[in-house]
């Protein structure tokens, strides 16, 4: 599996938009092959930060995300709102087990 998530800031007038432009793109994201999950999250005590969580199941999948017309769109749209770069923290992981 590889999981990347990913922190970014906006102004907080423009964080609601940011959130809502990838909620947009959530469920073309969510139906590509080798996605596992989409997440996104607005932190509760910065109303600036944004985190994404990706899980796929391989790095070759994730690739094929990040060259993907969906990732082109989230940039054009999204990177003019952050004020500053965004961070992101690729991880290679095996899941030990899914408890329901």
């Amino acid at each position: 599996m590889f999981i990347a998530i990913v922190d970014f800031k906006t102004a907080a007038t423009d964080r609601a938009n940011a959130l809502a432009q990838l909620d947009g793109q959530g469920n073309r994201v969510r139906a590509m092959p080798g996605n596992i999950a989409f997440r996104i999250y607005g932190a509760r005590e910065d109303d600036t930060a944004v985190t994404i969580v990706h899980e796929w199941n391989d790095e070759a999948s994730f690739a094929a995300y990040l060259r993907s017309d969906s990732f082109a769109q989230f940039g054009e749209v999204i990177r003019p709102m952050m004020i500053a770069a965004p961070v992101s923290r690729r991880f290679r992981a095996d899941l030990l087990e899914t408890v329901a």
